[in-house]
C-alpha cells in the first residue's frame, strides 16, 4: 500500500496592533450611520493596500490560487572523515533566502544521515562512494527552508535499510518530509493546495523509473489525492560531458539511469504537473511538454569535499515554479549558483548557469526549449 504522509506547510502570521478608544468610536460610528467605508483603513503598523473598485454590476475576479515549488540538484552534507562544521549549518548559507522563498521547497538528498549501519562499499575499494552524515545535521536543511528531500537515488541505501531509514526518521524530527520509496506518495499542503511529491530512481528501494507503466499508476493515484503531482526524478548519466539530455536509454557504471526524456513524458501523460530531474551532477536543459514543465537536472548544489568543482561541475541553479491550483504554470525563475571549495553553494552575478540551460534548451528541445531571460525568468514557449 502506499505510505500517505500529510504534512503542513502553511505559513501564516496574524499581525494585531492597538486601536486607540477614539477610532474605536468613529468606527462604531460608521457602522451606526451604514454609511459605507470609502476604503480599507490601514494599520500605522501594517498598511494595507487599497483594492481597485469592480465596475458597476460585476463582482471582483478572485485571485487564482497558486503555489512556488523550488528545487535544486544534488545535495550532499559531508561524509564520514570529512564533516562540515557547526553540523553543516554554513554550507547552504552562501545563497541567502533563495532556498527559504518557496511556499514548498524540494531537493535530493544523496548520501544518508544516520550513524552505525554498514557501508555498500568494502573496505579495499577504490571507486565506491558510500556517504554518511550523523542524524543532527538535518538541522542544516531545515535552516536553509527545505519542506522535503527525495530519498530516491543511488546513495541513499549507502548503509542499507537502517540508513534509510534513519534519513527519514531525521529528517522528519528537523520537521522536513521525505519521499521517494517503492509506492510512496507524499502530500504537502500549503494554502489549501495540496500538492504530491513522489520520487523515482532505477534502484529497488526506490519508486521505478525503469518502468513507465507503474510509474504512470503510481501519479494517477496520487492525481487522485491532490491538487498538483510533482515528480523527482534520479536519472541519467553523470559527469562533466553529460549536459546534453540524449534521446534513449542512459547507463553509467553498468547501471540503466533511464531513459529521461520518456519518463517524464510519460509521467506528464498521466497527470503530472511538474518533473523535476537529479542525478547527472550537471546542469541540463528545460522543456514545455504538454503545458507543463520538465526541468531534466540542476547540477550539484551541495557537497562538503564530495564533488568537484571544475568547469560545468561548478555550476548550479536553483529553480523556483510557481503553478496555478490546476497545476498550469503560472510563472518562474532561475538562480544562478556556482560551487565554492569544498563544496558551498553560493550566487554567481555573472550568470554562468542561466546562460548554459538556456543554450542546451534550445540545442535539445527547439520550439518547446524553455528559455531563460537574462535575470534568469522563464520564457514560456507558445503551444
Amino acid at each position: 500500500m502506499p505510505t500517505h504522509l500529510r504534512s503542513s506547510a502553511v505559513f501564516g502570521f496574524l499581525v494585531t496592533a492597538p486601536v486607540s478608544l477614539a477610532l474605536l468610536a468613529f468606527t462604531l460610528s460608521a457602522f451606526a450611520s451604514l454609511s459605507p467605508s470609502p476604503g480599507v483603513a490601514s494599520s500605522p503598523t501594517a498598511p494595507t493596500a487599497r483594492a481597485a473598485p469592480a465596475p458597476a454590476g460585476r463582482p471582483a475576479a478572485p485571485q487564482p490560487t497558486t503555489v512556488t515549488i523550488g528545487w535544486v540538484g544534488d545535495t550532499m552534507l559531508g561524509r564520514a572523515g570529512a564533516l562540515p562544521p557547526d553540523r553543516g549549518r554554513g554550507i547552504l548559507a552562501g545563497t541567502g533566502r533563495v532556498t527559504v522563498a518557496p511556499d514548498l521547497m524540494l531537493g535530493n538528498l544523496e548520501g544518508t544521515l544516520s550513524v552505525g549501519g554498514t557501508s555498500k562499499c568494502a573496505a579495499a575499494s577504490a571507486n565506491c562512494h558510500a556517504f554518511q552524515v550523523p542524524p543532527d545535521h538535518a538541522d542544516a536543511l531545515h535552516r536553509a527552508g527545505f519542506d522535503l528531500m527525495s530519498l530516491a537515488n543511488n546513495h541513499a541505501y549507502d548503509f542499507g535499510k537502517t540508513g534509510r531509514e534513519q534519513s527519514a526518521q531525521a529528517l522528519e524530527e528537523a520537521g522536513i518530509a521525505s519521499t521517494g520509496g517503492p509506492g510512496e506518495i507524499t502530500v504537502l499542503e500549503h494554502d489549501g493546495v495540496e500538492v504530491a511529491v513522489l520520487g523515482f530512481a532505477p534502484y529497488p528501494w526506490s519508486a521505478p523509473l525503469n518502468d513507465h507503466d507503474a510509474a504512470a499508476g503510481l501519479v494517477r493515484e496520487a492525481r487522485e489525492q491532490a491538487d498538483v503531482v510533482v515528480v523527482t526524478m534520479h536519472a541519467g548519466a553523470e559527469g562533466s560531458d553529460r549536459t546534453r539530455t540524449p534521446v534513449g536509454t542512459e547507463v553509467a557504471y553498468g547501471e540503466n539511469r533511464g531513459d529521461s526524456r520518456r519518463f517524464a513524458r510519460a509521467v506528464i501523460d498521466a497527470g503530472a504537473d511538474l518533473v523535476l530531474g537529479a542525478g547527472p551532477h550537471v546542469l541540463r536543459g528545460m522543456e514545455r511538454y504538454k503545458d507543463r514543465l520538465i526541468a531534466y537536472s540542476l547540477g550539484n548544489h551541495a557537497g562538503w569535499h564530495n564533488f568537484s568543482g571544475e568547469g560545468t561541475l561548478g555550476l548550479s541553479a536553483i529553480l523556483r515554479v510557481t503553478l496555478r491550483e490546476d497545476g498550469t504554470f503560472d510563472r518562474g525563475i532561475l538562480t544562478p549558483v556556482t560551487l565554492r571549495p569544498p563544496g558551498t553553494p553560493v550566487r554567481d552575478p555573472g550568470h554562468a548557469s542561466t546562460r548554459l540551460i538556456d543554450q542546451l534548451s534550445l540545442q535539445d528541445f527547439g520550439e518547446s526549449a524553455v528559455g531563460l531571460g537574462k535575470t534568469g525568468r522563464l520564457r514560456w514557449p507558445a503551444s
